[in-house]
């Protein structure tokens, strides 16, 4: 009989909740966010200690990364390649890692952001430090070791990293609502600052930026809030603004070059290559007109990217102008956010500084305590053989009357004589009188005849008193905790001789920059719009040498001045504003560019019913017409606006406009229907309103009608169209009220 199901009630979002919470957990821990005890992400210890696991120590040959990415994954990482590949990428790049941790061979990428080449390409092994100051003592019970995640091996649930890897080398990471952005720091330094907290447990934030300075970056640069250092380390939170190094050299010709050997870390990687585009389009759009030429000569020798000057430019307002305008200078957000105690938590550097200086403490509690057990063990074994090198002659004896090794065991350890042949009765005896541990007798049975040698026995004896010693010793370090924190001392001031580094990062306190814009000289210009919505601007003086040409080349002809704004008036109810400037200047025959390329008008969605300059409609009125008939007046100044793009009238459902005009007094304008009606209208009937409303009914429309064009007639002026192949004279048409049907042609 099958068993009922029991069904079980629950709310939906509750389940929804606690599922949500376990995920981002899951990703918080197991995947994202660093521990702050070796200050490394799993994917990364994984990585390092498959390396261990497989001998690819410092001194060893480079293995295949596709061999070590394999391994990882197959035995600790089962998250895909791309992830384990990408990890150990970054860990050999000296270009981003404080301290890189693995020694990488072949194509790595590049500090203007090329990728490495694929895994089955490169070859890596482990650094040196790595080995020493991050992978050493795993034999020695130092860290707990968890199932992996089929349960068919065991990996390290942290590594036993000797210094704070989350300050050495920082870390980045975005997890499930919340991300981490630690800088690299120092390693002379950072080990400094340990000691100096191990020293003096209630040292502060002050105090410890007095040894580490601030953050060191492996690019370099110059760090400009020294002042503001002291908040964000002792929060934990903020940001650190950057800039590149820039030196002023002289080049031929009397000229001066502005020359970039260090860049913010930030502008690493794909943001080099936006600068020199950045750079670029300061000179297309003549924020500067200083800057002849620029090229990146970075190498692997490091950074150096040249921007050539003119003759008599002035090189200090150019470099403020690349501070303010490009990624030359840059901000870093600080976000010290690491796992600690199992939770996700933002902290301080000395608060970093303190959970490291506790694992430090719990690592050598458990090293010396399993060396100390050790040591006992071999104390054991030695007294054992140095008190069975003083009876050898009867052990020999014991050994050669006995029938087996268990029987001769016996009589060693509980002085058992009954199965053993003695040669005398003394021998048998002094047998009996014998208590030797069951382990100092596994290595009396186990010693070798050369063991009896004159000199044997004195290294024997010497071995015992350097056991002795080390158990003193030991014993000391897990009883005095002063005399650990001396060991610990003693063993990172040796990680620092051996792999202390110059500090590469400056660290001061920088005016911000200050670019002092040259005034534009204001000028009388003419903008030339083509039928293909091409547009260029130039001087009066050229207009009126081709102004025959111009009139007739010209879908519009539009006198401003060179600082205004051009208003681009659309068919969806938008306005565009483009400024001259931004519009190439030269010559009669220039070519220009398209309008849309410089301003936010798509020219696949809509087209433009009107341009002109702002300053020619300021003082005037413009009138909107549209499909469904409507029309009103709005002022010129209300399109007076700085947004690059706004809403130029409203417009209902499935309607748009047909025309925009400058109106004047005493004009009219005719509106032609698909049914062809036509409705003639003076200016003034129309009624004025902002541009925010969609106005009044012009025409009124019957069943399936709908406007088709609108014909604006300046005072006076005349213009014939063709219905069903009769000529109409619009001029001709009886002036008619708003509102109304109009007349049949």
């Amino acid at each position: 009989m099958a068993r009922p199901e029991k069904l079980l009630h629950m709310e939906y979002s509750e389940i929804m909740q606690k599922s949500y919470i376990d995920y981002a957990m899951s990703v918080i821990v197991s995947r994202a966010l660093p521990d702050v005890r070796d200050g490394l992400k799993p994917v990364q210890r994984r990585t390092l200690y498959d390396m261990y696991e497989l001998g690819i120590r410092h001194d060893k040959q480079h293995r295949k990364c596709a061999r070590i990415v394999g391994d990882t994954m197959g035995k600790y990482h089962p998250h895909g390649d791309s992830s384990i590949y990408g990890a150990l990428v970054v860990l050999a790049q000296d270009f981003k890692m404080g301290m890189p941790l693995i020694d990488g061979h072949g194509n790595f990428g590049s500090k203007e952001g090329d990728g490495a080449a694929a895994m089955r390409y490169t070859e890596a092994r482990l650094q040196k430090i790595t080995e020493d100051a991050y992978l050493a003592d795993l034999d020695k019970d130092v860290v707990d070791f968890v199932p992996n995640f089929d349960e068919t091996e065991k990996e390290p649930e942290v590594l036993p990293v000797r210094i704070p890897n989350l300050l050495v080398n920082g870390s980045e990471g975005i997890a499930v609502g919340m991300a981490t952005s630690i800088p690299t720091h120092n390693i002379s330094e950072v080990i400094d600052g340990v000691i100096a907290y191990m020293k003096d447990p209630d040292i502060n934030t002050s105090q410890m930026l007095e040894i580490i300075k601030g953050p060191d970056f492996p690019t370099g640069g110059i760090v400009t809030n020294k002042d503001d250092l002291l908040e964000i380390y002792s929060t934990g939170t903020g940001k650190i603004k950057l800039r590149g190094k820039v030196e002023i050299e002289k080049i031929k010709g009397g000229k001066q070059a502005i020359v970039i050997t260090e860049i913010p870390y930030t502008m690493l990687g794909a943001n080099i290559g936006k600068f020199l585009n950045d750079v670029y389009n300061l000179v297309e759009s003549k924020k500067t007109t200083d800057i002849t030429d620029i090229s990146n000569m970075s190498s692997k020798e490091g950074i150096r990217i040249v921007i050539e000057l003119k003759k008599g430019a002035d090189a200090e307002n150019v470099c403020n102008l690349l501070y303010k305008k490009t990624r030359l200078e840059d901000t870093f957000g600080v976000n010290m956010l690491a796992v600690a105690n199992g939770r996700p938590e933002t902290m301080g550097i000395v608060p970093i500084i303190r959970h490291n200086v506790e694992f430090q403490y719990e690592l050598a509690t458990r090293k010396y305590t399993t060396l100390l057990n050790k040591e006992r063990e071999k104390k054991e074994i030695q007294e054992g053989l140095i008190k069975a090198c003083d009876v050898i002659d009867l052990i020999i004896e014991i050994l050669r009357g006995s029938k087996s090794v268990k029987d001769a065991k016996r009589c060693l350890v509980e002085g058992d004589t009954k199965d053993i042949r003695f040669k005398t009765k003394t021998s048998e005896k002094d047998a009996k009188k014998l208590h030797f541990t069951e382990k100092q007798a596994q290595a009396i049975l186990d010693m070798r005849l050369a063991k009896l040698v004159g000199l044997e026995i004195e290294a024997l004896m010497a071995d015992y008193e350097n056991t002795m010693k080390n158990i003193q010793n030991y014993s000391d370090i897990l009883s005095k905790k002063s005399a650990m924190a001396k060991t610990i001392i003693k063993d990172l001031k040796a990680i620092k001789k051996e792999f202390g580094t110059d500090r590469k990062t400056v660290i001061d306190n920088v005016a911000e920059a200050v670019f002092e814009e040259k005034p534009i000289e204001e000028i009388d210009v003419c903008v030339l719009l083509d039928k293909f919505g091409y547009a260029r601007v130039i001087d009066m003086a050229t207009y009126e040498r081709n102004k025959e040409a111009a009139d007739k080349e010209s879908r519009q002809i539009i006198f401003t001045k060179n600082i205004s704004k051009l208003g681009i008036f659309t068919n969806e109810g938008n306005l565009h504003l483009v400024k001259v400037l931004d519009l190439p200047f030269g010559k009669f025959r220039d070519k220009g560019c398209p309008i849309d390329n410089v301003s936010k008008f798509d020219i696949s969605k809509e087209s433009f019913l009107l341009v002109e300059a702002l300053d020619n409609i300021r003082d005037k009125k413009l009138i909107f017409a549209t499909k469904h008939g409507m029309i009103k007046l709005v002022e010129g100044s209300e399109f007076d606006v700085s947004k690059r793009t706004t809403a130029a009238t409203k417009l209902a459902d499935d309607d748009e406009v047909l025309g925009v005009y400058i109106v004047s007094d005493g004009d009219t304008f005719v509106m032609q229907s698909k049914n062809n009606y036509f409705l003639r209208i003076e200016v003034e009937g129309v009624p004025e309103k902002k541009k925010g409303a969609i106005g009044v009914r012009g025409i009124r429309l019957t069943n399936n009608d709908e406007l088709i064009k609108v014909h604006y007639l300046k005072d006076g002026s005349n213009k014939i169209v063709s219905v069903k192949g009769k000529k109409i004279s619009l001029n001709r048409l009886h002036i008619a009220n708003r509102d109304t049907k109009g007349v049949k042609r």
